[in-house]
């Protein structure tokens, strides 16, 4: 998904054609790409349910872990909301072809091809399945119900690859409320979401919001990722979709997030050791007042928001310009999303009989990782068949990227997808997320 459009950064009201990219926001995909890699090999080694798990799984890492749990997806989902508004910009005619091309054919790749092996090594280690992978192809094909332990594994699945799924509905809404509402109308709901979100404003308004869905929704809807009953989780990451949408263009609101970026980063630093200390007193066993639970989530929700406008507020800050590590990573970050959970799952599977220590293996499960998902990368970039089924342009159409001026001000970002994600539960269509303090 690409994202093709600016604002001059000193005017809200100046729109500039459809032309330059957002560098600054192509760059935090990589980054929160990257941050995906690391998180889900710290979650082999975590207490946390997972796929497969480490037998040197401990509650070390779970700080830390915490450190990006609350932010990250909404980040991404954030970002993808700029990504939607510049693509339609562009070129509104072809913009649901051109969306469900590059967001639902990886996503059958994924759920017929990437994802299964995940859920054969999971077998493999929770329930001693030894009958052979294509063997278990054929149980996965027909919704085999019976690999079982606390709850049973939903057959088939597609695990990490929930977030293109998820972003495909919210950009359907978005391509429908621009067919069918009055004209100019999200135009206009932007801008006056952006007069409001000024001051104090722009930290508070969108972290009450997000309080009050976490507050009545946590508990009654926990996440499952399955699409249809995850009414917590499309209500958090929609609107933080929709809201990227509607502010994409605005410059003004942009400004005011450049300048806030460092009481932003202030307030997401102090809500973190919040968290985090809650999270450490109380885990998974203990049950906490429920006034203490209901401060916590508000707390969580302004770690969630302040941190995103920190991370917006410093890449627009940097104002990067074009380079040939932008324009490869930014093409290689959504083939290496779609194919790095299979990675280190298969590669954590493997190396389990060798019991190395997690302070060994882990950075060889990180790089071992890499390898695959560059590997990959550098094989599909350069066969044509394989380079849609990856979400990347055909190469006869991909239109070249021009390196941009060094003068320029403004950018935009190029996304497939946003991806990245914590893996969903057994007994939902996707696998587990990490816990959350609920």
């Amino acid at each position: 998904m690409s994202l093709d459009s600016a604002t001059t950064p000193s005017s809200s009201s100046t729109r500039p054609a459809a032309s330059a990219r957002r560098y600054d926001l192509d760059w935090l995909r990589i980054f929160a790409f990257g941050l995906l890699i690391l998180y889900h090999v710290g979650m082999y080694y975590v207490s946390w349910d997972w796929h497969v798990k480490s037998p040197f799984a401990s509650t070390t890492l779970e700080p830390l872990m915490m450190l990006s749990s609350p932010w990250r997806l909404a980040l991404l989902f954030f970002v993808s909301g700029c990504a939607t508004a510049f693509l339609h910009a562009k070129s509104a005619a072809g913009f649901v072809r051109s969306r469900n091309l590059r967001l639902l054919v990886p996503l059958a790749l994924g759920f017929w091809v990437i994802v299964p092996p995940q859920s054969w090594a999971e077998v493999s280690e929770a329930v001693g399945y030894k009958d052979g992978y294509l063997h278990f192809l054929a149980l996965y094909a027909t919704a085999y119900p019976g690999f079982c332990r606390a709850t049973c594994l939903r057959l088939p699945t597609w695990n990490h690859l929930w977030f293109v799924g998820y972003l495909w509905c919210y950009t359907m809404i978005a391509a429908a409320a621009w067919r069918f509402s009055p004209p100019q109308f999200l135009a206009r709901l932007g801008a006056a979401c952006a007069r409001r979100l000024r001051g104090a404003w722009l930290i508070a308004a969108p972290t009450l919001w997000l309080a009050l869905i976490r507050v009545a929704l946590v508990g009654r809807f926990p996440e499952t990722h399955a699409l249809t009953d995850d009414w917590y989780v499309h209500a958090l990451y929609f609107s933080v979709f929709a809201l990227g949408l509607l502010l994409a263009r605005e410059g003004a609101v942009w400004d005011e997030i450049t300048r806030q970026r460092w009481t932003a980063l202030a307030l997401a630093l102090a809500s973190y050791a919040v968290v985090a200390t809650y999270f450490s007193h109380y885990g998974d066993a203990h049950v906490p007042p429920d006034w203490v639970r209901q401060g916590q989530r508000v707390v969580y929700a302004l770690n969630q928001w302040s941190a995103i406008v920190a991370a917006l507020g410093f890449a627009r800050r940097w104002n990067p310009a074009d380079s040939r590590a932008r324009r490869y990573l930014t093409e290689a970050v959504f083939p290496f999303y779609i194919v790095h959970q299979t990675a280190i799952v298969l590669l954590a599977h493997a190396l389990k009989p060798l019991a190395l220590r997690p302070v060994l293996e882990g950075p060889l499960l990180i790089a071992a990782t890499v390898a695959t998902c560059l590997a990959s990368f550098e094989i599909v970039r350069r066969v044509g068949w394989l380079r849609p089924l990856f979400g990347l342009a055909p190469r006869a159409t991909a239109a070249p990227i021009r390196p941009s001026p060094s003068t320029s001000t403004s950018t935009s970002t190029s996304t497939s997808t946003s991806a990245c994600a914590s893996t969903p539960t057994p007994a939902a269509q996707a696998g587990r997320p990490a816990p959350c303090p609920r």
